[in-house]
């Protein structure tokens, strides 16, 4: 690689790192009101909150809802927020909570429609018959869970939260988190013990 060549690949990579933000940095733009920050957060995190919602048994039309309420939420009480703590996390805890009220509201908390259907995979495909039969071994061993550490196991394994911020949401220590993890994974893995 000659050293044109080098320099040309670093400048892009360079103003290609200037378009995008880091979370700490959209924090402290959103806490003083710049609606582009925002929306880039929005966009950033619209969709894994969504997923995460969906996955707490939410139905997905009450997701959605509840995905803008907790945006709005942030952009309303956007002069606390506290820039050196994660707006993700922030994020995800006020929409954990307002699916815990929907789920109270409702009185469905525990209700069998939090295992997404599973599609039929087509006749004289091993492969696929595996792996749906494992998809669907896993399904059900993640709703087979304690609350609590399929809560855990969702925000950190599923939508790639730190145990500290997913602390933060869920209101415990990080050191609950990595117990919870650490559980949860031997369960897991003892509930899938004959696909090795």
């Amino acid at each position: 690689m000659t050293d044109a060549t080098l320099g040309l690949l670093l400048l892009l990579a360079r103003q290609g790192a200037v378009g995008v933000l880091d979370d700490a940095e959209l924090a402290r733009r959103i806490r003083n009101g710049d609606q582009q920050a925002f929306r880039m957060f929005f966009e950033r995190y619209h969709a894994f909150l969504l997923h995460y919602l969906e996955r707490m048994g939410v139905a997905p039309e009450v997701a959605e809802d509840l995905v803008q309420q907790a945006f709005l939420a942030i952009w309303e009480r956007r002069t606390q927020i506290d820039p050196n703590r994660s707006l993700r996390a922030f994020l995800f805890r006020i929409g954990h909570n307002r699916a815990l009220n929907h789920f109270r509201d409702t009185r469905r908390l525990h209700s069998d429609e939090a295992l997404p259907e599973l599609s039929d995979p087509s006749p004289g495909a091993d492969r696929q018959t595996d792996a749906a039969l494992l998809r669907a071994r896993l399904e059900e061993a993640i709703a087979r869970l304690p609350e609590r550490r399929r809560a855990v196991f969702e925000l950190c394994f599923l939508q790639d939260l730190t145990y500290r911020e997913a602390a933060e949401v869920l209101g415990i220590s990080p050191k609950t988190v990595e117990n919870q993890m650490t559980q949860a994974l031997r369960q897991l893995r003892a509930a899938l013990a004959d696909f090795r």
